[in-house]
């Protein structure tokens, strides 16, 4: 397994008396496609918001780097949180700003370039990822698959090392589902980043991850490559992969290009 580039520890949350995550630990790899998996309520979106600082855990530590995410305030933490990119659910582009304006946002917001440097890094992210001839369109005018893309766009826009997908495949047709996991793995070998995706898509799980995390009512139950998964989870966890209709062993794997 390749470089470890988070290592989480320990990790605790709760809201008022209910513990959501149980001491939860695992790590991710530099480079590679982690996927985090797990029933309803088993805490997944909890833990992405501890990973990307929206919230503070009530212990523990998150490992960037060695750097503690949980410990880094002010302009510090400014700085770190441009090392993470987030593709959220449903795309969540701004709809009053047409793809170029929605890519270029993070750069307006973060960044003291000048307009024209800011309109060659959006036009060359645009066009790498291909939807350059999308620049002008709106948010409305694209289709879910499109949609996606110019999240990615926007996320990757900082020289981002690690994106976050929560939940990507979400409400989309099995073939532009595929175009997506696609995508996924096109940004991680042009651009180098490492990739987290939060996902009950099973198909999709299997065919895009190099490492599985499965997440139980709040504790890991696993964390291991997608061919050994099945044999070290419980029979809970099992039959609730299988439940979604496919088996691991049948899908293939999408390979990086």
């Amino acid at each position: 397994m390749s470089e470890i580039i988070v290592s989480i520890r320990d990790l605790v949350k709760s809201y008022g008396t209910q513990r959501v995550l149980h001491g939860v630990s695992f790590d991710l790899y530099r480079g590679k496609t982690n996927v985090i998996i797990g029933p309803s309520g088993s805490g997944k979106s909890v833990l992405m918001r501890q990973l990307i600082r929206l919230e503070e855990p009530d212990s523990g530590a998150i490992l960037f780097d060695g750097q503690d995410i949980a410990k880094v305030e002010g302009r510090a933490l400014s700085m770190l949180r441009r090392r993470f990119g987030m593709v959220f659910q449903h795309s969540a582009l701004f709809d009053f700003m047409n793809v170029f304006e929605n890519v270029a946002f993070p750069l307006r917001e973060h960044t003291t370039l000048s307009r024209g440097e800011i309109r060659d890094r959006v036009e060359e992210r645009l066009d790498s990822l291909g939807i350059l001839e999308a620049a002008k369109k709106m948010p409305a005018e694209l289709s879910g698959g499109m949609q996606r893309r110019v999240a990615v766009a926007r996320a990757l826009i900082l020289e981002t090392e690690l994106v976050v997908y929560d939940e990507p495949t979400t409400g989309l047709d099995p073939l532009t589902t595929q175009t997506v996991d696609e995508l996924i793995l096109e940004a991680a070998a042009k651009f180098g980043v490492t990739s987290v995706v939060i996902s009950h898509d099973m198909a999709s799980v299997f065919r895009i991850a190099d490492q599985i995390t499965v997440l139980n009512f709040g504790h890991v139950e696993a964390s291991a490559p997608p061919e050994s998964l099945m044999e070290v989870v419980s029979d809970e966890v099992r039959s609730f992969i299988l439940a979604s209709g496919i088996d691991p062993r049948s899908i293939t794997k999408i390979r990086k290009n």
